[in-house]
């Protein structure tokens, strides 16, 4: 499986051009206004330090904005910038596309078989 893994997100961040994790951080910023940093962590469940890294680079490429929180300036809030709202919206497309050329030998039955043994796996991961 880790084999497997490996190889599906390097397939993926070249076929998206962006890492999993950041691909993960915008989508979140997309389904929301915007949310604190430590929020966003939680959510894409990654440690503090990956996300304050992935965020500065981001920040630096103009997906997101960063800005303390008026109220609590022990808090950063994040938002996507309008060229992050374009990028999100654009890699849904090329998403879709990685994921039909992954699983193009698997018919219905089969696909719908496979969701439910990795929602199983994933489960049983949760409870370890």
């Amino acid at each position: 499986m880790n084999c497997l893994n490996k190889q599906i997100s390097s397939k993926f961040e070249s076929c998206m051009g962006i890492s999993q994790s950041r691909h993960d951080i915008l989508y979140q910023l997309y389904q929301v206004d915007e949310m604190s940093q430590t929020a966003l962590q939680k959510e894409v469940k990654i440690d503090g330090a990956a996300i304050t890294r992935h965020l500065k680079q981001l920040e630096a490429n103009g997906m997101i904005i960063r800005r303390k929180d008026p109220d609590d300036n022990r808090f950063t809030l994040v938002s996507l910038s309008a060229p992050g709202r374009e990028q999100i919206i654009a890699s849904q497309a090329e998403k879709a596309r990685f994921v039909t050329l992954m699983l193009k030998d698997f018919n219905e039955t089969e696909r719908k078989a496979l969701t439910e043994m990795l929602i199983r796996i994933q489960k049983n991961i949760s409870e370890v």
